[in-house]
């Protein structure tokens, strides 16, 4: 706890200092980054044949798809793929761009509740670019969690760790240490929410990044990127599920 204190302060001492370049390079990448859209087809429906099984893929531009055409090679549209090798799906997507934890939230309240095996969470990068302090993530993530559980009916929950911001291609140094410095503050705690609560997993997004499969905006996935996603997360909820496998 105290050396997370420390750590935490001199991030947001080193982040002050360096504001005089870092605010004109965040406005450079602003003016400079390609726009890309969210994936394009159907955000809901179902695949597979063997039990039935519910899914839910939650959260921000990479849970949208941005970065691919389609949602059949994007973070859900992968994981309904890997899932109905062995189960029959209905799937969900329920994302939007710039997504954070606080607007997913409030959308997930506006769902009707029902019945949810899986959720997969895409959530924490825009939360740490946008400076929301670290408390107040951590304080929101945990209310997030708590919809999801009890909205759902204390579905198997996957949270993604945030990715390696700092080798992201778009970002110029020292912009790229920043907030690469805050994506892994951030994600270090994530780690400490999820080992609290159960039915809850992490999933590291600490695969190797090669840069020429990521989107052309180079911050997003690319097509190759959200499989391996796709498999971890499958991974995950099949190994929570044991001796209930079919």
């Amino acid at each position: 706890m105290i050396r997370n204190f420390w750590y935490s302060g001199f991030m947001l001492l080193k982040t002050c200092a360096l504001g005089f370049i870092i605010v004109p390079q965040a406005a450079w990448v602003a003016a400079r980054a390609a726009r890309l859209p969210e994936a394009s087809g159907e955000r809901t429906g179902a695949s597979g044949t063997g039990p039935a099984l519910s899914v839910m893929t939650l959260g921000d531009s990479s849970a949208a798809g941005v970065g691919v055409e389609h949602q059949r090679d994007a973070l859900g549209g992968r994981l309904a793929a890997e899932l109905a090798k062995r189960f029959t799906v209905r799937w969900d997507i329920v994302a939007k761009s710039g997504g954070t934890v606080r607007s997913t939230t409030k959308i997930l309240r506006s769902i009707p509740p029902r019945k949810i095996d899986f959720v997969l969470i895409a959530l924490g990068v825009n939360d740490s670019k946008n400076g929301v302090s670290l408390r107040k993530w951590q304080t929101g993530y945990r209310k997030l969690l708590d919809e999801i559980s009890d909205k759902f009916d204390a579905p198997q929950i996957c949270a993604s760790g945030l990715p390696p911001v700092r080798h992201f291609p778009i970002l110029p140094r020292p912009l790229r240490t920043v907030l690469g410095d805050r994506a892994e503050l951030f994600d270090v705690h994530l780690r400490q929410i999820v080992s609290t609560r159960a039915n809850t997993h992490y999933i590291p997004i600490d695969f190797t990044l090669d840069t020429t499969k990521m989107a052309r905006d180079g911050f997003h996935p690319g097509p190759e990127i959200y499989a391996q996603w796709a498999r971890l997360a499958s991974d995950v909820f099949e190994t929570s599920l044991g001796d209930q496998l079919p």
